[in-house]
């Protein structure tokens, strides 16, 4: 498992690909496998899916059309082998002669026009018989529900058995770690490294692993410089940043067993579900982490242009000032 740390791929494609083919390398092809694709099927999200097509080799596509609208084309081998992606090209249509006779069927290719390395997989084209199916906004808004639900499922592990002894995030009992025994990563933004504490607090981070050692000179914290695509083990909320004693105080369900083998936070752009934050009872005056007096014209607070970096080469920081 790798944390992407965002809802979409459009901000960052190169990093996606780079994320599939970590993940499939890891598939050992002694079971079938089943990738569940995106919805993203316009523009760059067509191409990036027929690079995704031509970089896992499937042996067959199941393709579901729209009952009252025409999405996209057929994903044919043929359709793919000659449409360029993002990052892959199509072969090119070999050039044809006309035979005299008029009609498709009459054109033949030339010669050394063949498709040898064209895909091989069997299309299983689906046609709903009912309206409204596969409607686009609807779709957006029901997997940001199931979403919601699906981290408040993770965070149940973390509740007692009993029904309705719910603990708030308060009540918790967090772990300790050191800021110089994980490095720190904001995957989706620039954050100044005077703020990335502000960031970091009351966030939800991939719980990962970098194959490198942390060394760090300093107490911490470890900032990296590029994003990793490494193993992610799981997922926790940083409930607090204790600067005096320059600890994160992090509430997560992994095991401490796999917590020995996390090195690396990363911050990206999944937001901690509302109810979690302002349901929390037995709160005596204003809630932790929920506020309204808030300025926006504090650096970081906002949406920064994103900066590309070369994926599998990052260095740590260690000074922070």
């Amino acid at each position: 498992m790798v944390y992407y740390g965002q809802t979409n791929c459009e901000q960052d494609t190169e990093r996606y690909l780079d994320v599939v083919k970590y993940v499939f390398s890891s598939y050992k092809k002694e079971v079938p496998l089943v990738v569940n694709t995106m919805g993203w099927v316009k523009g760059e999200g067509l191409l990036l899916l027929i690079d995704i097509i031509r970089l896992l080799s499937p042996s067959h596509i199941v393709q579901m059309d729209v009952y009252d609208w025409k999405a996209m084309a057929p994903l044919t081998p043929e359709y793919v082998h000659l449409t360029p992606g993002l990052y892959t090209k199509g072969k090119k249509q070999a050039k044809c002669k006309q035979m005299g006779m008029s009609g498709a069927e009459n054109w033949k290719p030339s010669e050394g026009g063949g498709d040898a390395s064209a895909p091989e997989y069997k299309l299983l084209y689906v046609h709903p018989e009912f309206p409204r199916a596969g409607v686009a906004g609807e779709a957006r808004v029901h997997s940001s529900v199931l979403r919601d639900m699906s981290i408040l499922g993770y965070l149940g592990q973390l509740q007692s058995p009993d029904i309705g002894a719910v603990l708030p995030l308060h009540g918790l009992v967090p772990y300790q770690v050191p800021f110089n025994a994980v490095a720190l990563r904001v995957i989706h933004t620039d954050v100044a490294p005077t703020n990335i504490m502000y960031a970091v607090n009351a966030s939800w981070v991939g719980l990962c692993r970098i194959p490198d050692e942390i060394r760090c000179q300093t107490d911490g914290p470890v900032l990296l410089t590029q994003t990793p695509v490494c193993d992610c083990l799981g997922f926790g909320i940083v409930r607090g940043v204790e600067m005096e004693k320059k600890l994160y105080h992090v509430v997560t369900p992994v095991p401490p067993e796999s917590l020995r083998l996390v090195n690396c936070l990363l911050l990206g752009n999944i937001a901690i579900p509302n109810c979690v934050l302002v349901g929390q009872q037995g709160v005596e005056g204003e809630i932790p982490y929920v506020t309204s007096d808030y300025n926006y014209s504090i650096l970081g607070s906002g949406k920064l242009k994103k900066k590309h970096f070369k994926r599998r080469e990052y260095a740590f920081e260690c000074d922070y000032a």
